[in-house]
């Protein structure tokens, strides 16, 4: 039987929108200016940005196995190339490279977001509103991604359970080491004492409490709106016998009463939103005694980035973190100079060791592919976690966000 008329008609069009795409993304390629990408469609191959003879510094491949990948860059920008990725359109052998050429070409990538891929803002603008990180939106939010299921995060994490940067003592040191040297760096910045009671905002499952309880004799409050963690949390404190010094709540921070000594919160801002950071920091002041100390391990952007980042999606937002937002540096600071007494004494970026955390999780995931596999985790989905750790780990290695240790202190501290 012969197709219908319409039927190929819709292809043609197709067709010729998909030829348009590939010509647009091929001219912003063209205007590479550091870099490299070698580009391969069968057995045609192209080059873009700093000639591939010359010994570009960073040379990423980029292979297309559908066509139709080029339209969904062009109308979806970042999303719809982390979209054709998930789907298997193209790959790369070296995700984490492609990614930092693009980053390199920062006002290309800011291109590629404008023009066609504007068209899908409203629709990703009302789906970012109705993730508010208001105390009901926040535990739907955290749900989403911490939830996902303690064995899939056992896969790729090394066995502190510590789902943030590590601070690798050494250049030879284990993704474990880099953990517990991290949590000994917190604990010293607070500088915790025998006796102390410390509030955490934001358990994880469980590695800071457990570790400062051990190793400093501090008691710690710690709360987590995440069931999976709270679960798992408490397993582990009944397990080391620390119950009388670890106390595990499921409380949102808002809702926290009590004064403490010092108070620690390890990439948890990124959760809050933006709107809610005065909440936030009011909520710190009010837990800490006088003379109190706090430390905030975050994720950070860049101060001129800032109100950009928190108004788009971007593929985190989108697919990974629902209702989060990096904040910047400045960002912080002015919240908690407006709505609390503290200030800030100390910080320290260490974006080089996030890039190293994040390749030694991408390893591990790789490593362990067919058993998350085996939990029932789909291809799709293990390519987003594949996008994801790569797409992090080129941002903090070209430095486009950053992570760092804030020491805020009441007012009397000496």
């Amino acid at each position: 039987m012969d197709r219908p008329a319409t039927w190929d008609s819709t292809k043609e069009r197709r067709g010729l929108w998909v030829s348009i795409a590939r010509k647009l993304v091929f001219h912003q390629l063209s205007q590479l200016h550091t870099g490299c990408i070698e580009l391969r469609e069968g057995d045609n191959v192209y080059h873009f940005g700093e000639v591939w003879v010359s010994g570009a510094d960073l040379v990423a491949e980029l292979h297309v196995k559908d066509p139709d990948c080029y339209l969904d860059i062009l109308t979806g920008g970042s999303i719809g190339a982390a979209e054709a990725y998930m789907t298997g359109d193209w790959s790369t052998p070296d995700l984490t490279a492609l990614v930092r050429v693009m980053v390199r070409n920062r006002d290309i990538l800011d291109r590629m977001e404008g023009g066609l891929a504007l068209l899908s803002r409203p629709f990703l603008t009302a789906l970012s509103l109705l993730r508010r990180n208001t105390e009901k939106g926040a535990r739907r939010n955290i749900a989403a991604h911490y939830d996902l299921g303690n064995d899939f995060f056992k896969r790729f994490l090394d066995p502190t359970m510590m789902y943030s940067s590590g601070i690798f003592p050494e250049k030879d040191a284990s993704m474990e080491q880099a953990s517990l040297h991290k949590l000994k760096t917190i604990c010293e910045r607070l500088q915790l004492k025998p006796g102390e009671h410390v509030i955490e905002i934001g358990t994880g499952w469980g590695g800071f409490a457990l570790y400062a309880a051990k190793h400093y004799g501090v008691q710690v409050t710690t709360t987590t709106i995440s069931q999976q963690q709270f679960n798992y949390a408490k397993a582990e404190i009944e397990a080391q016998g620390l119950q009388d010094q670890i106390t595990l709540l499921s409380e949102d921070y808002r809702r926290l009463e009590g004064q403490y000594d010092k108070l620690v919160s390890i990439e948890m801002i990124e959760a809050v939103g933006a709107e809610f950071y005065p909440d936030f920091f009011a909520t710190c002041s009010r837990l800490l005694r006088p003379g109190g100390l706090m430390v905030i391990q975050a994720i950070t952007i860049e101060d001129q980035r800032f109100e950009q980042a928190r108004r788009s999606v971007d593929f985190i937002k989108r697919y990974i973190f629902p209702g989060s937002c990096i904040p910047s540096t400045q960002s912080l600071c002015t919240a908690a100079m407006k709505a609390s007494d503290m200030r800030l004494v100390a910080f320290t970026d260490f974006a080089e060791h996030y890039a190293r955390t994040l390749n030694a999780w991408f390893q591990r995931f790789q490593l362990n592919r067919a058993e998350i596999e085996s939990l029932g985790y789909s291809e799709t989905f293990l390519k987003m976690w594949e996008f994801y750790l790569c797409y992090c780990e080129g941002g903090f290695a070209e430095r486009s966000i950053g992570v760092a240790h804030f020491t805020f202190a009441k007012p009397l501290f000496r």
